[in-house]
């Protein structure tokens, strides 16, 4: 059975996914310092909180894996389709 929590990040300007041993980076926001909270996950979309350089407070932002994921030859579907609940993931 596979898990059902991935994990989300950033590290060194890079937003970075992680789910059944694949990881994911792409190119982050300048400014981000981290991601504060995961709001929401609905398959392959994703509300986050984000903590930012130029900002006092958290700001509500949304990433979309599905074209991400497309351009890296997934099967969205199939690759989307376990993960129950997405998780910051930082050390």
């Amino acid at each position: 059975m596979k898990n059902k929590t991935a994990y989300l990040n950033n590290k060194k300007g890079y937003t970075v996914f992680e789910y059944d041993n694949h990881v994911i980076r792409f190119k982050a926001p300048y400014s981000l310092e981290k991601y504060t909270k995961v709001k929401e996950w609905d398959h392959g979309y994703l509300v986050v909180m984000a903590k930012y350089t130029h900002e006092d407070k958290e700001e509500e932002e949304y990433i979309d894996l599905i074209p991400i994921l497309e351009n890296l030859y997934f099967d969205v579907d199939e690759f989307l389709a376990p993960i129950e609940e997405v998780r910051l993931g930082y050390d």
